[in-house]
């Protein structure tokens, strides 16, 4: 125990010594401090209403018979003045044993200091949790990156702007939600752990279930389970979702992120495209007023445009705008990938080309965009043109060079299903491969599976755009760290 772990226990014993719970108990009728301050009144001496406050001491000065805290809830700041003498004998003693990072509920008015600072002056205070803990850095702010990370509760007590990041994630899913209620989309949950890993291209995190005595998955993707659900009658469908890769981590990769997938029954990648617009365009006005949105910081200061509508353009063209020949030029794509360092022997040719227009064109696309119309090869869980089955129904959206959404018209002619999960693209590993063969699933769609389209937006991603966040890690809660005292992840 450090010292002013110990203090603060002495502190807490003489709290005890006055009658009272150095951890406090219920506090009803407290008032959120953004709501509190509106109500004080415009001129000093005035009072204003009685309020009723529950915070986090986050400052503290003296002058002369008056003590001055500066408190946080979710909400806000507040200044609280204490005047010896509108207090008793045990309120003052109480108030001198609070420290820093404690938690209290005041009873108090409204009235601006003669500074003209918005104030309650205290009337009665009521400790409700006593702090043992030292705030980081001297009380100056948390600054260290990785302490944050693995205490996170400090990164959100400490440092401007972190909780409000957090809470505007929650409005943000909250208006993705309103926008599918608004279109008529059911919410359900499908299972986490999976028989079989299928619905993406990922490797899958690897679990045992002992009294079945069989291995399962964490799972990759919702997909083939909500399609099951379209099957049964649900005809628009949706679930928000943690998923599980396991892959490396960097700026937009976490092990562990949230996903939706949205399924809706008699539509086709268009509908999606139109969705999907509508469920980015009606997040961005949750946090901000205007339809552009900042994109980092100082000289490398951006601004993102979301206003509709985004355009919409084919793969063919913007590889061969980037890569100066056309995708199906065999011999100068594999010149191509050559120059840029991208291997070739034993790969599919349109595994080449999708490795180039990573390569090549990704980085490029400002958005938003939608990159409409990818090779059938790649896309094994999705419908095919009719004029053209080389070429697949297929979107990905991309933001700052970022894929943000990835749709479908879907795929429903249960035998050329089975057909592709059976034949695995050239030179792709089983666990790297969409397709992977699933009995059950193709049983559903023998059953009958409407015409559809479907989405997959990743949330993480969606959030670090619309809070300028460069970081996967700055719009997690907790995000996977390295042991403590491992080299660092590099970003």
């Amino acid at each position: 125990m450090d010292r002013f772990e110990k203090a603060r226990l002495d502190k807490a014993d003489k709290i005890r010594e006055m009658g009272l719970d150095p951890y406090g108990q219920r506090f009803d009728g407290h008032q959120a401090i953004a709501e509190v301050r509106p109500l004080c009144p415009p001129e000093p001496g005035e009072d204003g209403e009685t309020v009723r406050v529950a915070a986090r001491i986050m400052g503290r000065r003296k002058a002369g018979k008056l003590r001055f805290l500066d408190v946080k809830d979710a909400t806000g700041r507040i200044q609280l003045l204490f005047s010896r003498g509108d207090l008793s004998v045990e309120q003052w003693a109480l108030m001198s044993a609070l420290d820093l990072g404690d938690l209290i509920g005041v009873d108090g008015i409204l009235r601006r200091t003669q500074s003209g600072e918005a104030s309650v002056f205290v009337q009665e205070l009521t400790i409700l949790c006593k702090s043992l803990a030292q705030p980081p850095e001297k009380f100056h702010g948390a600054k260290d990156t990785e302490m944050l990370l693995r205490q996170r509760y400090l990164d959100l007590i400490y440092n401007d702007g972190v909780l409000d990041r957090m809470l505007q994630r929650s409005q943000i899913l909250d208006s993705i939600r309103q926008t599918l209620r608004s279109e008529k989309f059911i919410e359900v949950e499908t299972p986490v752990l999976h028989a079989i890993a299928g619905g993406a291209a990922a490797r899958p995190f690897t679990t045992h279930h002992n009294a079945l005595d069989i291995d399962l998955f964490l799972r990759i993707a919702l997909e083939l389970h909500l399609k099951r659900l379209m099957v049964g009658g649900i005809e628009r469908v949706y679930e928000i979702g943690r998923v599980f890769r396991n892959e490396g981590i960097d700026a937009t990769h976490n092990p562990e992120f949230t996903m939706i997938e949205v399924y809706q029954a008699y539509g086709d990648y268009e509908s999606m495209m139109d969705l999907t617009e509508a469920i980015v365009t009606n997040a961005v006005k949750t946090v901000s007023e205007t339809m552009t949105l900042p994109w980092g910081d100082g000289d490398d200061a951006e601004s993102i445009d979301f206003s509709s509508p985004w355009p919409r353009l084919k793969y063919a063209e913007l590889f061969a705008e980037a890569a100066g020949c056309d995708m199906h030029d065999t011999e100068a794509v594999s010149a191509l990938a050559s120059k840029n360092g991208i291997e070739t022997a034993g790969k599919h040719p349109d595994v080449i080309v999708n490795e180039l227009f990573e390569e090549l064109v990704e980085d490029n696309l400002v958005g938003p965009v939608f990159v409409i119309d990818y090779p059938a090869s790649i896309c094994p869980l999705t419908k095919r043109k009719q004029d053209n089955p080389a070429i697949a129904e297929r979107f990905e959206l991309y933001v700052k060079g970022m894929e943000l959404a990835n749709a479908y018209t879907e795929l429903n002619d249960p035998k050329l299903q089975e057909e592709l999960f059976m034949t695995q693209l050239d030179g792709l590993d089983d666990e790297d491969s969409m397709a992977k063969m699933d009995h059950e699933f193709i049983k559903a769609l023998k059953v009958g599976m409407p015409p559809a389209g479907g989405l997959g937006i990743g949330i993480d991603r969606l959030v670090m755009l619309l809070t300028n966040s460069r970081s996967i890690r700055d719009v997690i809660y907790f995000p996977l760290l390295r042991p403590e005292g491992a080299p660092a992840i590099p970003e």
